[in-house]
């Protein structure tokens, strides 16, 4: 399917089944050429005020410059979870695979089978939050943020170049707790060497180094393996 964002509206989907705990993945090509001020989304998130939610949002940029992948991670309504990364190929010329896993011992995120982020279940008596009794949807939308999401709303977004169109396909969603999604060892050897390749030369903000924004206090999770 293909959405498209114009001056009056954007657009977006949601799958019929929510689940607590799955592995989610689309075949996703961003919007070409002047994005800047768009956002594509590829997102779990649960019902009511107090949510859960685990963000892939993709924050468009001027032509030429490389998409940001913007990740996040919230409990019970909280986020502040943010990491950005750039992503190592240009997503506008085909379709790349992103994916979420999200079992009870972590959270992973994927593009094109390299993991990128891991968010762990550290703590069983829930003092570190961790998305665990909610039940989730898959979304997917596009939809203007250009008061945030290109350099800070700095960059405006064009609407001579609208519409703005993103398309979507092979989407698939695994609820069986036998399959081995669900392992708590998701990441190997192999895996851990391909997150921290992309953590080295693709990560551009990480929370857990942003002890300014804390005040010197760093989320508890940081520091765990997060």
């Amino acid at each position: 399917m293909s959405l498209a964002l114009d001056n009056s509206s954007g657009s977006g989907f949601e799958s019929k089944n929510e689940f607590i705990y799955a592995k989610v993945e689309m075949n996703i090509k961003l919007v070409p050429g002047n994005s800047a001020g768009t956002v594509t989304s590829f997102y779990l998130k649960s019902e009511g005020n107090s949510w859960d939610e685990v963000d892939m949002e993709f924050l468009g940029n001027t032509s030429g410059d490389p998409y940001v992948l913007h990740t996040n991670i919230f409990t019970k309504g909280m986020g502040n979870r943010e990491q950005q990364f750039y992503l190592w190929f240009d997503p506008t010329t085909d379709f790349h695979t992103y994916s979420i896993t999200w079992n009870p011992a972590h959270i992973v995120l994927v593009v094109d089978k390299k993991p990128i982020r891991e968010y762990r279940n550290v703590d069983p008596n829930n003092n570190v939050p961790y998305p665990r009794d909610q039940p989730m949807k898959l979304y997917g939308s596009l939809w203007n943020a250009d008061d945030w999401a290109t350099r800070g709303g700095s960059v405006k977004t064009d609407w001579s170049k609208a519409p703005f169109t993103a398309s979507f396909n092979n989407y698939t969603a695994d609820g069986d707790k036998t399959a081995p999604w669900y392992s708590s060892e998701l990441i190997d050897g192999d895996d851990l060497k391909q997150m921290q390749w992309v953590q080295k030369n693709y990560m551009i903000y990480n929370y857990c180094d942003d002890s300014n924004r804390f005040h010197g206090s760093l989320p508890a999770e940081c520091g765990r393996k997060n």
